[in-house]
């Protein structure tokens, strides 16, 4: 007879709501814990327009066996990994909407694990997300690795049919800058291969009664759609058996999204931050020396910017911006403080390079969407997760305090998404981990029915 405890079930369907994402993980912890999720090998279903998979780049990789101090050193960006690396999560699927391109669409299998030389955690993914951050290293570097399945996929708005002044039902494609990148798929001897990309967003049809029609999708047409739901479930179908325990965690700015540096900077300081803290993507063919002389380039330069703003925010006088302006690639440096001084006498400079820290290859994500986007957003969720078991547990974030979701549209969003999950789920148990100023222990927070 098998020792493993037993699982637990919950009555109803816990939806735990927190201000800032890295919050939920005390709450995956707590099921954990409580035997309601497994202590290994549970799957993540990630909805955001942020990957959040970045890896703190000085904690050390055994701060993960130390719960406390690890929710301490955890924050929205970095807070799935050291999860990866504890043992728990063995697969994530990351859900993002069509404004979000990271991370290259499909398939990515790595190893994460303990740097031999540093005790950090890193792993072995060569997408431009880690390497941009200093985060790759061979295998053989690592110890005490565990591997992830990581699936990226994309998901469009479902669009509601329009009528024209002939009575005839029309869709004008609202979203005519869709990028048209080709996806990849792993293959079954861990090689990627390019499949094609679809050409336009779905266009889910509905009857008189609102249901979807049963269209020419079910035999197969139109299956390979990038962002339509019988892509996205078939691609969750992978992931997912009839028998994995799963957490549905939602950002609420998946829905509505925000970089707030572009309300903080000018778009002049903000296109000299991209100058100082570009990053030259190495060639798809770069080998394994390659690639760790990138990897340690990116990380020289990171250290460099991290120090010369940290130097400037003792002492930011003409004499050391025109020493950190003599140094390689940050010539533009004084043309940034002389902006940030003629706005602002003591500029913020550790928020600066925090700001940087998202101008590489890849921007962060801007995309304040329309009522009827949000709407189409919530639909195209709910046809994807109606053909998925029902999670363990829903984590979620509002993401609105750092207005990465619109403050102005946050209770609006937040109440359609709840609205969608009780449809599907039935009663649910909402704890509004956010409401109270003490969130120390969950235990005290409110739950409302």
């Amino acid at each position: 007879m098998s020792s493993a405890p037993r699982k637990r079930f919950y009555q109803k369907l816990p939806v735990w709501i927190v201000e800032d994402h890295h919050e939920v993980v005390c709450h995956i912890y707590r099921a954990i814990g409580s035997r309601h999720l497994p202590l290994g090998n549970i799957h993540l279903v990630h909805l955001d327009s942020h990957p959040d998979l970045l890896i703190s780049v000085n904690m050390c990789a055994d701060t993960v066996f130390k719960k406390e101090k690890l929710f301490s050193e955890l924050s929205i960006e970095n807070w799935i990994m050291p999860m990866v690396y504890a043992g728990h999560v063995s697969r994530v699927a990351w859900l993002h909407p069509y404004w979000s391109q990271q991370i290259q669409e499909g398939e990515h299998r790595m190893d994460v694990g303990k740097e031999t030389s540093t005790s950090t955690i890193r792993l072995t993914c060569k997408d431009n997300y880690f390497l941009s951050d200093g985060l790759y290293v061979c295998k053989e570097q690592l110890e005490n690795s565990k591997p992830l399945r990581l699936s990226v996929v994309r998901v469009n708005p479902v669009k509601p049919p329009q009528r024209s002044i002939t009575g005839l039902d029309t869709e004008k494609d609202p979203y005519p800058s869709l990028s048209k990148k080709p996806r990849t798929e792993w293959s079954k001897d861990g090689e990627v291969q390019l499949l094609p990309s679809s050409t336009d967003p779905p266009q889910p049809a509905e009857d008189s009664n609102g249901k979807e029609e049963q269209s020419n999708s079910e035999t197969g047409d139109g299956e390979h759609d990038e962002g339509s739901t019988s892509y996205i479930t078939q691609r969750l179908a992978s992931l997912l058996s009839q028998t994995d325990a799963y957490v549905l965690d939602i950002d609420l700015d998946f829905f509505s999204c925000k970089n707030p540096f572009k309300d903080i900077y000018t778009e002049e300081e903000y296109s000299i931050l991209k100058e100082l803290y570009n990053f030259k993507v190495p060639n798809l063919s770069a080998d394994e020396v390659e690639l760790e002389e990138c990897t340690e380039r990116r990380t020289r330069q990171l250290e460099d910017l991290e120090a010369a703003f940290a130097d400037l925010l003792e002492n930011d006088g003409e004499e050391t911006v025109q020493r950190w302006s003599r140094h390689s690639g940050m010539s533009s440096m004084a043309r940034l403080v002389s902006s940030l001084k003629a706005r602002n006498p003591c500029p913020d400079y550790e928020m600066v390079h925090q700001a940087g820290l998202t101008c590489d290859s890849v921007e962060l994500p801007h995309h304040v969407s329309s009522e009827e986007e949000i709407d189409g957003l919530v639909s195209a969720v709910q046809l994807f997760l109606k053909n998925l078991l029902t999670p363990t547990l829903v984590t979620m974030s509002r993401s609105s305090l750092d207005e990465y979701c619109p403050a102005e549209q946050v209770e609006l969003i937040q109440s359609k998404v709840l609205a969608m999950l009780e449809g599907l789920y039935g009663e649910l148990d909402v704890y509004k981990d956010y409401s109270s100023c003490n969130r120390e222990s969950a235990d005290s927070q409110s739950k409302s029915p």
